[in-house]
């Protein structure tokens, strides 16, 4: 690492990668409030982890890798009370979305719906479309996830159709259960 002091080099990564620390969160949990703790709990082992940081990677690289780590043991640990656990719907968010355009509120529906269908993914295609919904090229990918770059793209593959698949099974607004 640096000589620079820890704490101005935390600050200053985590001003240029805080986005990315946010999806791996909202991917990985089901409420709002699940989704910060998650953050929060990533940030903190990020920061635990900043001398350990030699410099072999990037910053956006190692912040990813210690974000998708930390969501990993997350979800092992919390499995259990999440089985039983039902995202509800928040009173915040209805009132953002009701001053918000139509067209903002349909496109926020369509994310809230792919952050659904990519829960439903195993958690190694999950971290795979996240990387590459934040743009990362097949090397940073590869470099992240430590497997190669054509292996990156067989999955990664895989992923889209297994999301597509997810896509296209689920309900539309007009649906509905009542043949049950």
């Amino acid at each position: 690492m640096p000589d620079e002091d820890p704490r101005t080099i935390f600050t200053n990564w985590l001003e240029e990668h805080s986005s990315s620390i946010l999806r791996v969160a909202r991917a990985y949990t089901l409420t709002s409030d699940e989704c910060q703790d998650l953050a929060q709990e990533i940030l903190l082992q990020a920061w635990r982890s900043l001398p350990r940081f030699e410099g072999k990677a990037s910053p956006a690289t190692w912040f990813y890798r210690v974000a998708l780590h930390t969501a990993l043991n997350w979800r092992r640990k919390d499995r259990p009370r999440r089985l039983h656990q039902h995202p509800l719907l928040e009173v915040q968010t209805l009132a953002v979305e009701a001053a918000d355009s139509s067209a903002r509120v349909e496109q926020r529906e369509l994310v809230d719906q792919l952050y659904r269908a990519i829960h439903q993914l195993p958690q190694s295609e999950v971290a795979l479309v996240l990387l590459s919904l934040d743009g990362l090229s097949y090397r940073e990918i590869s470099s992240v996830l430590g497997i190669s770059e054509s292996n990156v793209g067989v999955k990664l593959n895989r992923a889209k159709k297994a999301l597509a698949k997810i896509l296209d099974e689920a309900p539309t607004e007009g649906d509905s259960n009542e043949s049950q």
